[in-house]
């Protein structure tokens, strides 16, 4: 039986454990931490629960096939709630409902946007057919420049809005400035500015509009505590508190992994689901690395980094599942927060109300809160230390101020601020960047380092640092793409 060490228990780990283990492979999962899900994990702060990173799902298919694929119905292990509406956009004088179903939508933008119906009709159906031809591209793995010619490449060329930013091809279809925004804030899922994003994301707003939002009870952290049931329930095993410090190699071939307590596990393939950069940077002998050598990383494009607030507040909010409160101006803030890498004094801030929709994440009567203000990555060199308690009190004012939502310092029963610096520090982040390599055309697809990898021999990677990015969806497909093809390299008899 072929061993495969899995380094990380993130949803792009598990999954393609969960994968592997259902043909038959001895998969073993190291994880640092002492919870599974890495940054999809569950946070406890007393009778609070948290998601420490994803909040949502949607494409909720591409999890029903994998756990198809891995003779298992999703739905055996989870409960999943479609949020209607979806989320609330809160501009500065402007509040924006948002809804799956077109008809609420189409009355809504009647409405708050006179005339803008046109331009969303035509949005939804045009992108469906830019989605139609990109999901081959993301579906299948680009390791080699032929794939660019191959056929599904070439008709899927015409709808990557080559030389437009995501901005700019919602432009096409309206022309307020905050319904632009409404459908462009997406590109915060990959830490980019609407502005630079390649164009073909639209993609990402079309997602959720076409497949909706959904809400896995207990949180989004379930996604990964119910593959984490099924490796183990095929006989994998997944080992907590004991994090590796090393790949273990000869030559250029990875021959397993080295932990941080000394002990040397010898596998057959090991899929690296780590930090992409940070996994370079660490774990790999620099002598074996060329493109990916530390001083090389250093000089790629990463995404933003978040500020964090996870409260446990006595008493209920007035609040949405999602809400999203836009900055004054959004451009500015977003130039902050991924070009001049200021700490913005008019933050765009998330606020997740999950306990409004799941009676299990806080007790009855009281809120489990979670806020996200985008920040710079710790390219910035901000001394968080010395900001955090500034930051956090004018976040809280944002709050206040434009949700409508005052907390006073005596309902916080709990309270945890994870800042770029815990993000590098706690969960071995590559300096604070949240969402991983930039999403420029120039790091995607072949551009991205491969599934499996190009420069070491039976290491393969999953996760937002490979093909094709960040965002649960794309993880999961990453996963996908290296169980399916490490499958291939071998056969296995099953379990």
């Amino acid at each position: 039986m072929k061993k495969v060490a899995v380094i990380g228990a993130g949803p792009g780990g598990l999954a393609s454990a969960m994968l592997l283990a259902a043909k038959g492979y001895d998969v073993q999962v190291f994880e640092k931490n002492s919870v599974i899900g890495g940054r999809n994990a569950k946070l406890t702060l007393g009778e609070y629960q948290f998601d420490v990173g994803p909040t949502f799902f949607s494409m909720p298919h591409i999890l029903e096939e994998l756990f198809e694929a891995a003779g298992r119905d999703l739905h055996d292990y989870m409960d999943l709630v479609e949020l209607d509406p979806m989320y609330d956009l809160i501009f500065e004088d402007q509040k924006v409902t948002m809804y799956r179903d077109p008809e609420r939508m189409t009355s809504e933008l009647s409405e708050q946007f006179p005339g803008s119906e046109e331009g969303y009709h035509r949005f939804m159906n045009e992108t469906r057919k830019r989605m139609n031809a990109l999901m081959p591209m993301l579906q299948n793995r680009h390791h080699r420049l032929i794939d660019y010619v191959r056929p599904r490449t070439l008709k899927a060329l015409p709808h990557l809005a080559l030389g437009k930013s995501l901005h700019g091809v919602l432009s096409q279809y309206f022309k307020d400035e905050r319904l632009k925004l409404a459908f462009t804030f997406q590109a915060k899922y990959l830490g980019m500015s609407p502005w630079e994003c390649p164009g073909a994301f639209s993609i990402l707003s079309y997602m959720e509009h076409e497949y909706g939002v959904f809400h896995p009870v207990g949180g989004v952290n379930q996604i990964s505590n119910s593959m984490a049931r099924v490796v183990q329930e095929y006989g994998g095993q997944i080992h907590l508190n004991r994090g590796v410090s090393k790949l273990l190699t000869n030559g250029k071939t990875v021959t397993g992994v080295k932990l941080e307590d000394g002990e040397e596990i010898q596998a057959d393939e090991v899929i690296v689901n780590a930090d992409f950069a940070q996994a370079m940077d660490q774990l790999v002998d620099q002598s074996n690395l060329k493109k990916y050598k530390s001083e090389k990383l250093e000089k790629k494009k990463y995404s933003c980094s978040t500020f964090m607030m996870y409260l446990g507040i006595d008493g209920e909010i007035d609040l949405p599942h999602h809400s999203i409160i836009f900055s004054d101006d959004y451009r500015k803030n977003v130039e902050e927060v991924t070009k001049s890498l200021d700490l913005s004094e008019d933050p765009s801030i998330y606020v997740h109300n999950a306990s409004i929709t799941d009676p299990t994440l806080a007790p009855k009567g009281k809120t489990a809160l979670y806020v996200l203000a985008p920040v710079p990555n710790n390219f910035s060199e901000i001394d968080w230390e010395q900001e955090k308690g500034t930051f956090r009190n004018l976040v809280l004012d944002v709050l206040k101020d434009k949700g409508g939502i005052t907390i006073s310092e005596d309902q916080i029963e709990e309270e945890k601020i994870l800042t770029p610096k815990g993000w590098e520090q706690d969960y071995n982040v590559y300096r604070g960047a949240t969402f991983n390599l930039g999403h420029q055309l120039s790091q995607m697809m072949y551009f991205r380092p491969h599934n499996r990898f190009n420069e070491l021999d039976h290491c393969w990677i999953v996760g937002g640092g490979t093909h094709p990015g960040s965002g649960l969806p794309t993880i999961l497909e990453s996963a996908r793409i290296t169980a399916n093809w490490l499958s291939e390299t071998g056969e296995v008899k099953q379990a």
